[in-house]
């Protein structure tokens, strides 16, 4: 179990889930916004996964935050310690560090896309704008 909860691989799928809250809510908004409606509604024609992310808007940020739950534990996990050896405990470090800049990154969009079509949207057709 504890050589699985060590896998990069884990790391880099929670990073590419989160990816997708973006662009089923987030980027949309951004692009009608700027006034590149006719991109969205071209992309949202040609691409049968956005369109399903879109619809599926609610179950995407659910599956991505549970996902994010699990790296935090995995990331911030106690009794977490690098080897002796001084080449590899400077890699641990450095794969740490790596591990929370992505897991940070990860969580930020995840928040822009929760933020925008939890928050945002609704906003917007509650005042008619």
């Amino acid at each position: 179990m504890k050589k699985l909860l060590d896998t990069p691989y884990l790391k880099w799928l929670t990073l590419f889930l989160s990816t997708g809250t973006l662009l089923c809510c987030a980027l949309p908004i951004l692009l009608v916004s700027l006034g590149f409606g006719s991109v969205v509604a071209s992309l949202f024609f040609h691409s049968q996964t956005l369109s399903f992310l879109a619809e599926h808007k609610t179950w995407t940020l659910i599956i991505s935050f549970i996902f994010l739950t699990v790296l935090a534990w995995i990331i911030y996990r106690p009794n977490q310690s690098c080897p002796t050896d001084k080449e590899a405990a400077k890699n641990c470090t450095n794969a740490k560090r790596y591990n929370k800049i992505i897991f940070l990154f990860s969580c930020f969009i995840w928040f822009v896309g929760f933020f925008a079509s939890t928050l945002l949207l609704p906003l917007k057709n509650l005042l008619g704008a």
